[in-house]
């Protein structure tokens, strides 16, 4: 595992998009597996940038996005499609067609899943895969517990994700109990993978991504059998991990 510690969050968020601008220049139909959330904004804020720059042309990629709430319309203003569209997607020159998100409002969530693990193998895998941490160790939905073996499926949120996410809808209990989630496998086969941390409240998961072995208590601990992962942090989650050292 590459450590990449950056001194605050512009400059983790620099540096991961100068890493996806590198990926793209040297293979334009690049397919890019991407993630939601606040911690790969800056990401998202220093691509955009890139392409009114001129540093990057996306005309010929094709993303792949980790998951999607169940129960939600991807009009809807908290969808995860929403999300992309809004932070990214309809701001640079991406073809919309080749933007793949799960569809959470599907009647039958399992053929929903078994379409979407289709759709990874035949656009991708990801030359390249975003990822976030959650504080208990998630990546994308998969939460503790979750075998190493899962492809796409259906997760039951944790109290803990859904209070997570709670500040982006008008009250707790309108955030969906369920999500569909690219699995660990799916995840695991992509080329390179790129996990972004940053501050304070994610530096025992950072510690413990450092320190434990491969545990599916703590997911994100699959990555350590991954052949080339680049750990991006700042200085606030990387804290716990200096003091051990």
């Amino acid at each position: 595992m590459n450590v990449i510690v950056a001194n605050d969050y512009k400059e983790m968020s620099q540096t991961a998009s100068q890493m996806i601008e590198e990926q793209i220049t040297e293979k334009p139909d690049s397919v890019l597996g991407l993630a939601t959330g606040g911690t790969p904004l800056g990401t998202y804020h220093e691509l955009i940038k890139g392409y009114h720059e001129g540093r990057a042309d996306y005309s010929l990629l094709s993303t792949i996005n980790l998951d999607e709430y169940v129960g939600l319309a991807p009009e809807h203003p908290q969808s995860y499609r929403h999300f992309m569209d809004q932070h990214l997607f309809r701001l640079i020159n991406i073809d919309l067609e080749n933007t793949h998100i799960p569809f959470g409002k599907t009647e039958d969530l399992e053929q929903e899943c078994s379409r979407y693990e289709k759709v990874i193998d035949q656009i991708g895998p990801p030359d390249l895969q975003l990822l976030g941490i959650g504080e208990n160790g998630h990546i994308g939905f998969n939460e503790p517990g979750t075998s190493f073996d899962s492809e796409t499926h259906i997760v039951h949120l944790t109290d803990s994700t859904r209070e997570a996410n709670a500040r982006f809808f008008e009250s707790m209990e309108d955030v969906p109990t369920k999500a569909i989630t690219m699995g660990i496998r799916s995840i695991l086969k992509s080329r390179k993978i790129i996990l972004l941390a940053s501050g304070e409240r994610k530096a025992e998961a950072i510690l413990q991504l450092i320190q434990w072995e491969l545990d599916e208590q703590f997911p994100a601990s699959s990555l350590k059998s991954h052949d080339d992962i680049t750990l991006i942090v700042d200085k606030d989650a990387y804290k716990k991990v200096q003091r051990k050292g």
